[in-house]
């Protein structure tokens, strides 16, 4: 009868703690389950499997761990019973802590948060997963996460990470390149991918990080032959016309600056101000006066009220009817400039010079060369150009007002003698 109660203990605990085998079971039909459901895009269910199937695979672990520490006895018999105890809480909940999940559990969960736009989660998973156990799409997970979530730094560094592993993965290494250039080290970027080029000079993501690298270290030259490049290749995409344009008009092969802006307005079915804006500069630059200035009016339209661009675009729009010897309309178009850029001291100068050369009128002439002085005037270190406007204004104001005073004694002379 004594051997009773103990046989009832051993039966009330196989009772309560589920077999090995049953919890293994019960981690496999969960992982099964997600699986299944992603197969479905079914995310939102996957998760919670997944979740379930990451907690028991976590308490098993930190079983597993508590089980095999191996505890320093040797060292705790000197000390006091309640202090072993402390230390050894310790080091239990330390082995707990370091624990380690399955990395395919791992990166099941990871790819269901990546896939529900939880980027956060995703990589704080997928970082604690050593770099030789990642799989190629949970690497990518990981460095795409930190892009999404604009952490460059850290995508950088986990990019670059994958590139050693997979040097040939040409999107990440595209990637890469332009992370190099956001972190203002378009030279390591672009390192990296004359190196790829050196293997494969086909792949249109590499050319188009390597050309857009080169813009961005302002070497329009080199820029603009990667992306006359990438149009051999058929990428005549508006970003890579429109880059082009740009580089060959600062590289100042404006011809071609020409034919790549006028295609990329046209597929941009004539709805992007930047685009439209530089055309009628080019169009100007190379006597195209005319198509010039319909661009001018263009991005006049899209732009407003940008004053930034609208600014831009009159100045250019001034010059430009000025060289067609429409006067009238180049004040008008500088005058609009001025109420977006009132300082423009060289603006009032040559508003004064049509004036007083082409639209002939000498009283407004007058108002904006004498504008024009009272602005240079406040110049701490005028230029020589600068001086030489000066110099010439003010002539032109004692001659106007020696006209004026010969008027006023004609007049004079006029009264007195009918009197």
């Amino acid at each position: 009868m004594k051997k009773l109660p103990s046989l009832f203990v051993i039966l009330a605990l196989l009772t309560v703690q589920p077999a090995r085998g049953e919890a293994i079971d019960s981690l496999q039909i969960l992982m099964q389950r997600g699986d299944s459901c992603m197969q479905q895009f079914n995310t939102f269910e996957a998760l919670n499997h997944y979740q379930q199937a990451y907690a028991i695979a976590k308490t098993r672990s930190q079983q597993r761990a508590v089980e095999q520490l191996e505890l320093p006895l040797d060292k705790l018999e000197g000390l006091p019973q309640e202090r072993q105890d402390e230390i050894i809480e310790r080091l239990k909940h330390d082995a707990e802590q370091s624990a380690v999940v399955s990395c395919p559990i791992q990166m099941k969960l990871a790819d269901c948060y990546y896939k529900r736009a939880n980027y956060r989660q995703a990589s704080d998973l997928l970082k604690l997963i050593p770099e030789d156990s990642l799989s190629h799409e949970a690497f990518r997970e990981l460095a795409n996460s930190y892009k999404r979530l604009g952490d460059t730094d850290s995508y950088v560094y986990w990019t670059s990470q994958l590139v050693k592993h997979y040097p040939m993965d040409g999107e990440m290494v595209a990637g890469l390149i332009l992370g190099y250039a956001q972190l203002n080290q378009p030279e390591k970027g672009l390192t990296l991918g004359l190196n790829y080029s050196l293997k494969d000079r086909t792949n249109i993501l590499v050319n188009r990080a390597v050309a857009d690298a080169f813009f961005l270290k302002r070497d329009f030259t080199a820029a603009g032959i990667w992306y006359d490049q990438l149009l051999q290749q058929g990428d005549s995409t508006f970003n890579t016309l429109y880059s082009a344009g740009m580089s060959h008009s600062q590289a100042g092969n404006l011809e071609k600056a020409y034919n790549c802006l006028s295609q990329a307005l046209i597929l941009s079915q004539l709805q992007h101000a930047g685009c439209a804006y530089r055309l009628g500069v080019v169009c100007v630059d190379t006597k195209r006066y005319e198509e010039g200035l319909r661009a001018l009016d263009l991005a006049i339209e899209l732009t407003k009220p940008d004053t930034t661009m609208m600014n831009a675009i009159t100045l250019s729009q001034g010059e430009g009817y000025y060289l067609t010897e429409h006067y009238p309309e180049a004040v008008e178009a500088w005058k609009r400039h001025l109420s977006y850029n009132p300082g423009s001291i060289a603006t009032y100068y040559n508003i004064a010079n049509t004036y007083t050369y082409l639209v002939k009128d000498d009283e407004q002439a007058k108002k904006y060369y004498q504008q024009f002085l009272d602005l240079a005037r406040q110049e701490a270190e005028p230029n020589e150009q600068l001086k030489e406007m000066i110099r010439k204004s003010e002539e032109m104001m004692k001659t106007y007002r020696l006209i004026e005073q010969r008027k006023q004694k004609t007049k004079g002379r006029s009264s007195h003698g009918l009197q």
